[in-house]
């Protein structure tokens, strides 16, 4: 109980994945809104937008503390790298984030043409998408560092070219982008089964399901080829330790195999009741069959990252849902072109009740890259351990990590209660726009 560096990390996780719970569908609906203002589709996109707007309002709610938490939980890391993180912060919050708000209250609170309409929501769209943009390039630094130089024991900005063009940037945030999508195509579908189940607001429901289902394909094979691709090569290439954890691979060895199946058993150093397919981590990671994949053995042990079964599983589950959601929105496609979709009770069902696996696989996909860098920070420059802030006492840490949990219980009621009360509504109703 008295390791304040345990709450710290506890406390941050929380209130990350609590948060991102917001705004991964406000990326993935942001250009679906600007399509239907575009499609001229106004009754649909203005409820789109009502649901929009309730998860950015409590986005930004819960996004606040994670910035205060850099001073008050990560203090030394702030000391040592905020010259850098905090500029691609801050340019989040002075270009992204006010472009995202100014227009969403055009969209809310004044009386636009059809035209004003659409500008308004490309510019949402833009903002969202170069909001994450930003905060998903502060990550990459983590992950990767570049464009830095040090002085008098601090990292300064060197290059910011470097930071903004960062490859290992570009693709991750390509591959949240396409997650996103993903969300946003899952909620569409689901709303649509909804409405067609319960026989309300039927054309709105078909436009719902035709968007969310073909959307949902697109985007789902998107999110494992290319970005998750490349993502898994970049691992592969700068966090060696990484991967093999994520495998469960603690041998070294040609044809190195995915596994499909397994329980890491770390005390032993082996993967027990491993089902694999041969040869295809050393193709997906490396390109060809015969490149040697390192296992864990071959590192020290203080840069194995530390949670190695949680680890393992949650890159598993992300995994394994991203194939189930392939599989589920492809069965909808088909059934959509063969115009069974609508007459499909028991896929209806399911597409109304698999709304929450992407957002269970992006949890698992943050929980992947963050404990998949761990012992560092800052990877190769800065541990975790060092990181904290040194005058904060683990009950303080405690104490509040419990306020947000009540705090944060409130505000899931309250979004439950106002988002089911827009779903109830459906589209065009007047009462829910008030």
């Amino acid at each position: 109980m008295g390791d304040a560096l345990l709450w710290h990390r506890l406390q941050f996780a929380f209130t990350a994945v609590y948060h991102y719970v917001f705004p991964q569908l406000t990326m993935g609906l942001a250009p679906v809104l600007a399509w239907l203002r575009f499609r001229r589709e106004e009754k649909l996109a203005d409820f789109l937008t009502r649901i929009f707007a309730i998860n950015f309002a409590f986005g930004v709610v819960t996004g606040l503390p994670m910035e205060f938490q850099f001073g008050t939980n990560w203090a030394r890391f702030s000391a040592s790298a905020g010259d850098i993180v905090g500029q691609t912060l801050a340019m989040e919050g002075m270009f992204a984030f006010f472009v995202e708000s100014v227009f969403l209250g055009v969209l809310l609170w004044s009386k636009p043409t059809a035209r004003q309409k659409l500008v308004a929501a490309v510019a949402l769209w833009i903002g969202s998408w170069l909001s994450a943009f930003f905060i998903v390039d502060s990550h990459a630094f983590m992950e990767h560092p570049v464009g830095f130089a040090r002085s008098g024991g601090k990292l300064v900005l060197a290059d910011l070219g470097a930071v903004l063009t960062s490859f290992w940037a570009w693709v991750e945030v390509a591959h949240v982008l396409v997650a996103a999508l993903v969300t946003g195509a899952f909620v569409l579908a689901a709303l649509g089964a909804f409405y067609m189940l319960s026989k309300r607001h039927e054309s709105e429901a078909k436009r719902l399901l035709g968007l969310g289902t073909t959307l949902g394909l697109v985007a789902s094979f998107a999110v494992a080829f290319p970005t998750g691709d490349q993502q898994a090569k970049l691992v592969a290439r700068h966090q060696e330790p990484a991967l093999a954890a994520m495998e469960g691979r603690f041998e070294s060895g040609s044809m190195a195999g995915i596994t499909l199946i397994g329980q890491p058993n770390v005390p032993k150093r082996r993967l027990d009741n491993p089902i694999r397919v041969p040869g295809a981590l050393s193709f997906l990671a490396y390109g060809t069959f015969h490149k040697n994949v390192r296992g864990l053995a071959e590192f020290p042990e203080d840069v194995w990252p530390e949670n190695i079964e949680l680890l393992y599983y949650s890159f598993h589950l992300m995994a394994g849902l991203g194939t189930l959601m392939i599989g589920i929105m492809g069965l909808a496609v088909l059934q959509r072109l063969r115009k069974r979709l609508e007459r499909s009770r028991m896929l209806l069902w399911g597409l109304m009740i698999a709304f929450p696996l992407p957002y269970i696989a992006n949890t698992a996909g943050w929980l992947t890259a963050e404990l998949g860098r761990q012992p560092w920070v800052l990877y190769g420059l800065m541990r975790t351990r060092d990181a904290a802030s040194p005058n904060v006492h683990s009950g303080d840490v405690l104490f509040t990590l419990i306020g947000f949990c009540g705090l944060y219980l409130l505000f899931g009621l309250v979004f439950v209660f106002l988002v089911g009360r827009q779903i109830l509504a459906g589209p065009g109703a007047e009462e829910a726009h008030d």
